[in-house]
């Protein structure tokens, strides 16, 4: 044990130089993250052997660090160190997300939380936050039904996101390491779920490189993006996305368009090109909307 130690420890420090070399945020201390690091991988016997096993994954993992301005420290349940897939990876979790967003400006406030049926759940409109009333020492909430971030950008205003349950176990069983049956999504489900729910929902606030980098990263290197070969061998589960989009187009005012959104949103979230499609439907159809709440009206015009 002392050996592989000792191993891990230079290992670790060997990516010094590398972690200086893009570091994204001035805060964030080598000496304090190697200690992290060594603390959360030498706890785990398993973790251990892999990264001894295998040095580049400890540096990349220790790297990704600085790159993306996250911290392993285990008070703030950012990010942490696991084995998965033969390396040892960077996992950042929904909470390191939501704080990656608030550290650049791109939104004040976040929260993610799960809804059970038993729960009392309701969307206010465009420019409120959602109503989630529930006993939190209840013994039985009922099932999961649901996962929503609401977030409050910096001009004031609320955005929400609404994922439900089937959309949140399609998303799993097409992902990387949703398949597998194990991993994350077996032993802490309802992290990922809101994970997921802010993976999607990010998109729609103001945007910012380092939350880009840190979900391109989940997406790849951390096997939580989508399994597409899998999904094109599939085709019992595809949802036409035409009559979604057209719902969308229909709506009349930029409230109803968000709480249509809200609703349909993840149907599509396993079909990349449709998801597109109804991405930009839905962004030309917020400034069409925009365009008509500031255009004069007849009576106006006819008074200039």
């Amino acid at each position: 044990m002392g050996t592989a130690l000792e191993t891990l420890n230079t290992y670790v420090y060997s990516a010094e130089n590398s972690f200086a070399s893009v570091l994204v945020d001035r805060s964030i201390n080598f000496e304090r993250e190697a200690g992290f690091a060594i603390q959360t991988i030498s706890a785990n016997d398993y973790a251990l052997g892999i990264a001894v096993k295998n040095r580049p994954s400890v540096i990349n993992a220790v790297t990704n660090i600085a790159a993306i301005g996250i911290s392993l420290n285990p008070a703030k349940k950012q990010a942490y160190l696991v084995p998965r897939g033969g390396a040892i990876c960077l996992d950042i979790s929904y909470m390191g997300l939501m704080d990656l967003a608030m550290a650049t400006g791109s939104i004040r406030w976040a929260q993610a939380s799960l809804v059970h049926e038993h729960d009392a759940f309701g969307l206010n409109g465009f420019d409120k936050p959602p109503t989630h009333n529930f006993n939190p020492f209840a013994k039985d909430r009922g099932d999961i039904v649901g996962v929503y971030v609401v977030v409050k950008t910096a001009d004031g205003e609320y955005l929400t996101h609404t994922m439900t349950i089937d959309a949140i176990m399609a998303i799993k069983g097409r992902s990387e390491s949703g398949k597998k049956g194990n991993g994350p999504w077996a032993s802490d489900f309802g992290e990922m779920a809101k994970k997921t729910c802010v993976k999607q929902a990010y998109k729609y606030w103001p945007k910012t490189d380092r939350l880009e980098k840190a979900i391109h990263y989940l997406n790849t290197d951390g096997g939580e993006g989508i399994d597409t070969k899998r999904i094109e061998a599939r085709t019992d589960d595809y949802i036409d996305a035409d009559p979604i989009i057209d719902g969308l187009r229909n709506t009349t005012t930029i409230e109803q368009m968000k709480a249509y959104w809200a609703e349909k949103n993840g149907l599509l979230a396993g079909q990349q090109q449709d998801h597109q499609r109804l991405k930009d439907a839905y962004l030309a159809h917020l400034s069409r909307l925009k365009a008509q709440q500031t255009a004069p009206t007849t009576t106006e015009q006819e008074q200039s």
